[in-house]
Order: structure tokens, then sequence, then C-alpha cells
């Protein structure tokens, strides 16, 4: 699927790997990839976005809107409201496997 841009704002679910790349490469490598492959692999609608090295993803299911924010290092992480809709929880570690651990939930 070809990636259609607005600013900084990304539509559509290409996305690669990010291990390995210095930050100063990574400047056009979205972030959030593995939450992205998941809710592309469910075919999901979403919007990613980036700003200063942090990922964004917006969805919304079943007519409610979700949102997932990275924070940047050194405490790098992310909050969300996949768990509880109408309350942001940040998720730290292994955060987007956490986060995509509770979407297979739903």
């Amino acid at each position: 699927m070809a990636l259609s841009r607005d600013g900084d704002r990304i539509t559509g679910a290409d996305v690669c790997d990010l291990k390995g790349e210095a930050p100063e490469q990574r400047r056009n490598i979205m972030r959030l990839v593995k939450v992205q492959n998941y809710l592309k692999s469910k075919g999901w609608d979403y919007t990613y976005s980036e700003n200063d090295d942090c990922g964004g993803i917006e969805f919304t299911r079943r007519g409610l809107s979700y949102h997932v924010w990275e924070y940047p290092e050194p405490e790098r992480g992310a909050s969300s409201n996949v768990r509880t809709w109408g309350r942001m929880e940040d998720y730290e570690g292994d955060y987007e496997t956490q986060i995509v651990d509770v979407m297979k939930g739903w």
C-alpha cells in the first residue's frame, strides 16, 4: 500500500524495522512498527504522525477513538487508552507488545 503524506501525518501501513538504526538514519522511518503492523493485519484504518522522534497513532474502532502516543528518550514509552477507553495509561519497557496484546484481547 502506498503512503499518503499530509504535512507530518502519514496515512497507511507500510512500515519498516528500526533496529540498529542511528537516530539520524531513522529520520524518514516510522515508529510504533508493531502497533502499525497489527492494525494493518486487522484491516483497521489509522493515522500515523511523528514529532521529535516520537510516533503517534489514532484510530477508531466500533465508534470509539483510540490513541497511542510515544514519549521521548530517556524514558521511552507510550501512553494509550486501548485498555480503558477515556483513560490514558502509560506503558514502558516493551510497550508496543503490551499495547498490541491488549488489542488482541478485544
